[in-house]
């Protein structure tokens, strides 16, 4: 079973909800992606809805990966599993969820004082997120339902592993699950559509559920038609895999690097991707490195296997039909930055754009001056170490370079409203370069510093 999106999976998960009905019940989801879908849910049971704020807790090098979670009041999961596979230490795990106590603090203030609230104590608690991975979250989520009072807790979700929903049995009453696959990859590959869900959408969400706004009624025009194809991207001796999408019409493709390998799993590049979509440019997001290779840390800094990787990458999205004489553009993150440069800076690759969020340019090393394509460094203004080290790349290209700083935004672009500016700088820059133009570029070597 594929989703079109969170609604359409909270509208088929409510069919299985439907015993519900009859009971006192009130149904959370978890920000930001699990609201969408519980939202349906809500609507659906005709149930009152809230949210229970968790934090995923990020392996440091592969923030995708939970090693554990925490939640309001204190509640904290440990994934002993995987902090063993990963080798983390307590310092490691320390400053993880000190940062992650902080942001958590911050979105529970920030919800609370528009929406207070629902009493949980004597009812039927529906738990509701987009999906389950590692666990961490759902258990944390389940057991702060569990100590505002609920009598009975039912876990609801569109798609989980089988071996990790077994593990949840426990924490809570009930557990209901739409797909169970036996390989499970990402909670992102079960959906079409996998976009960021911002704290404004879950706001409104919320209010919708209240009764405070109008459900607005859908515009089928807004989204442009598509072509999704999970591929497999052959470079030199391997096969990675991919998620190609390829609007009607496009003016240019942009190729996805991430530092940690999994691209394609990443929901900040989701999200940016689905915004290049809808500005009309095809996207490629790919894993640089097997499952097999990205546990090893040491191949995430691999730049030059990184960049060879995408070279052979780019080698293989030209020779596929739809994006036949389209202009290539690439867009890094972190150490993917660094890949991404060091390939347009090859010269059997033609690039014509190159945007880095919160990248590493600096690790491309000597390659930074052989770049010929436009660049846009993207950096937060709180990623102060990071910062300093795209002003020296900057400096050290010769290619036109731009270096936008996001005032008040961390590494990940996790603030408020961060990830949504990253997606708009690179929409608009990746647009003007790649879009067909009647003249050559002027491509003399000029360095701005703006911030917006």
């Amino acid at each position: 079973m594929l989703f079109d999106d969170r609604r359409d999976a909270g509208r088929r998960l409510a069919g299985r909800l439907e015993y519900l009905r009859d009971e006192d019940v009130v149904v959370v989801g978890l920000p930001r992606g699990g609201v969408p879908v519980a939202y349906e849910v809500a609507r659906a049971l005709e149930a009152p809805l809230d949210v229970i704020v968790v934090r995923k807790l990020g392996v440091p090098y592969q923030p995708e990966l939970a090693f554990g979670a925490i939640g309001e009041d204190d509640v904290q999961v440990i994934n002993n599993v995987v902090v063993a596979y990963t080798q983390l230490t307590s310092a490691d795990m320390g400053t993880v969820e000190r940062r992650e106590r902080e942001e958590l603090s911050r979105r529970a203030e920030r919800l609370r004082r528009t929406h207070p609230r629902i009493p949980l104590s004597g009812r039927t608690v529906v738990v509701v997120d987009d999906g389950i991975a590692t666990g961490a979250t759902a258990r944390a989520a389940c057991q702060v339902a569990w100590a505002h009072g609920a009598q009975r807790v039912v876990l609801a979700v569109p798609v989980a592993p089988r071996d990790t929903l077994a593990m949840l049995k426990d924490e809570a009453d009930e557990v209901v699950c739409l797909e169970l696959p036996t390989w499970f990859g990402a909670v992102g590959c079960w959906y079409r559509r996998f976009g960021q869900v911002s704290d404004a959408e879950v706001t409104e969400l919320l209010r919708r559920a209240a009764g405070d706004v109008r459900e607005p009624q859908a515009d089928p025009a807004v989204d442009p038609p598509l072509r999704d194809d999970e591929v497999r991207v052959r470079a030199g001796k391997v096969e990675l895999a991919g998620h190609l999408t390829v609007p009607e019409n496009p003016i240019g493709m942009v190729m996805f690097a991430h530092g940690s390998g999994s691209s394609r799993h990443s929901p900040r590049n989701r999200y940016v991707a689905a915004v290049l979509n809808r500005a009309g440019l095809g996207t490629l997001l790919f894993d640089l490195l097997t499952p097999e290779e990205e546990i090893h840390r040491a191949l995430v800094f691999d730049i030059e296997l990184l960049s060879r990787r995408l070279v052979d990458a780019t080698g293989w999205l030209t020779r596929q039909d739809d994006v036949t004489g389209l202009r290539i553009g690439y867009f890094g993150a972190s150490t993917g930055a660094a890949a991404a440069l060091r390939a347009a800076a090859d010269p059997g690759v033609d690039i014509a754009a190159v945007v880095s969020r919160g990248g590493r340019p600096d690790l491309a090393g000597t390659a930074l001056a052989a770049v010929r394509a436009p660049t846009l460094l993207i950096v937060g203004g709180h990623d102060h170490v990071v910062l300093e080290l795209n002003r020296l790349a900057a400096q050290a290209m010769l290619c036109e370079t731009a270096l936008t700083v996001v005032p008040g935004a961390t590494h990940l672009f996790a603030e408020p409203g961060g990830l949504e500016k990253v997606a708009e700088l690179a929409r608009d820059w990746l647009v003007n370069q790649l879009a067909p133009a009647p003249a050559a570029d002027d491509r003399s070597g000029s360095t701005t510093d703006t911030r917006s």
